[in-house]
């Protein structure tokens, strides 16, 4: 695809686009913003006209919209349509302020480090279930291991990681022949947790769902519905981005293995990685927000009320802010990518997913001497714009 083609709605929201977007991001970006069809109308998701959107596709336009809070919201004016509204996402200050202070602690760093040897026992125990040979890493080991994790953190049980990364994918997959699919496991999303609250206000515990009950906000207990919300926040975006992370880690490293050689010899440089994954490949590509005011960015005047697209991989793509954009490079300033965003919305769980990704690249490394493809084909996830990711990773694992 060249730059000359035109911009048209399935370029942006067609499902080959999802597995890999880069070439319509370079396609587009120095059209940006562009306008593009963001949800065709349609019977199946209820929408009688479609619904437009801005796409924000240069990192310095993304950058800005990310620290300006202010003019582009992270209120959705469809909230709750097909599920409930994403608290702290779909928020904006002083109520964002308030509902992110008291998950917060959660996540710090001297809360994370103390659960670091928990999560390397997990992680090992996955690579201990694996064994050898052929396996697809995908199912045998990034899904289960960030979904434990989240759930250890929520008080909730780990071994329940298949139905809740069943309820993940639906919550976020956008296909229209699966939206009574999708509306059936948010119901049973949001069934399950309202008896975990039940539960927990009936006798606490030390965990996220008894912090969220016990909450007091000026005074006020959070509704019902703001706990589910916590409650559907944290589980989806505290284990799909992490899975995709590992995946995309790992697919990366199984077409270099030079680069897999000097790790095992140079563990300084696993941070690097991780973070220039981050930046290549990341693992949540685009968000949403509203236009608050009319505001021009480039050529585009947006109005008031318009729907905007914030583009992170496409940001993380752009050759303006970083050279050669497409090469898999440890000597840049990694320190710049947009993958866990930037402002008052920065990932709220980041420290939580290094961490997971410094420990599952560590104790691969110490276990297998090389990595290599399956004779299975690798599979993009193709239902959900908002994450890249693989539904299927075989790969083959022999341990030294």
């Amino acid at each position: 695809m060249d730059a000359t083609s035109p911009v048209t709605a399935d370029q942006l929201v067609a499902r080959t686009t999802f597995a890999d977007p880069y070439p319509i991001y370079h396609a587009l970006r120095d059209r940006s913003p562009v306008h593009y069809l963001s949800i065709p109308a349609s019977t199946a998701t209820g929408t009688t006209v479609p619904v437009w959107a801005w796409g924000l596709l240069k990192y310095d336009d993304v950058y800005r919209a990310l620290r300006d809070h202010d003019t582009f919201s992270s209120e959705d004016p469809r909230a709750g349509q097909f599920g409930p509204k994403i608290v702290l996402i779909q928020d904006d200050p002083p109520r964002h302020t308030r509902l992110r202070r008291l998950v917060n602690k959660a996540f710090t760093p001297k809360r994370i480090e103390a659960l670091e040897p928990w999560m390397t026992d997990v992680a090992n125990s996955l690579l201990d279930e694996i064994g050898r040979g052929a396996t697809d890493i995908v199912a045998a080991y990034t899904v289960p291991l960030p979904v434990k994790v989240i759930a250890r953190l929520l008080g909730i049980p780990g071994e329940d990681y298949a139905t809740f990364k069943r309820w993940s994918d639906a919550f976020l997959s956008t296909v229209s022949s699966q939206m009574h699919e999708r509306l059936q496991n948010v119901q049973e999303m949001v069934s399950y947790f309202g008896q975990m609250a039940t539960a927990r206000r009936a006798q606490g515990a030390e965990d996220l769902i008894t912090a969220l009950v016990e909450a007091d906000i000026d005074g006020e207990r959070l509704q019902d519905w703001e706990i589910l919300g916590f409650c559907i926040l944290l589980l989806i975006a505290g284990n799909e981005t992490t899975t995709n992370l590992l995946g995309n880690m790992l697919n990366v490293l199984l077409d270099r293995p030079l680069l897999w050689q000097q790790l095992r010899e140079d563990r300084s440089l696993v941070e690097a990685v991780i973070e220039e994954t981050l930046r290549y490949e990341s693992p949540v590509q685009r968000l949403f927000r509203t236009a608050t005011r009319d505001v021009e960015i480039g050529a585009a005047k947006i109005a008031k009320g318009d729907r905007v697209t914030i583009f992170y991989g496409a940001a993380n793509r752009d050759p303006a802010a970083f050279p050669h954009p497409d090469e898999f490079r440890l000597d840049r300033d990694l320190r710049t990518h947009v993958a866990f965003g930037t402002g008052i919305h920065y990932c709220l769980g980041a420290p939580l997913a290094r961490a997971e990704a410094r420990i599952t690249l560590n104790a691969f490394l110490d276990r297998f001497p090389a990595l290599s493809r399956a004779a299975a084909p690798a599979v993009r996830q193709t239902a959900s714009p908002i994450v890249l990711g693989f539904s299927q990773l075989p790969v083959v694992l022999n341990p030294q």
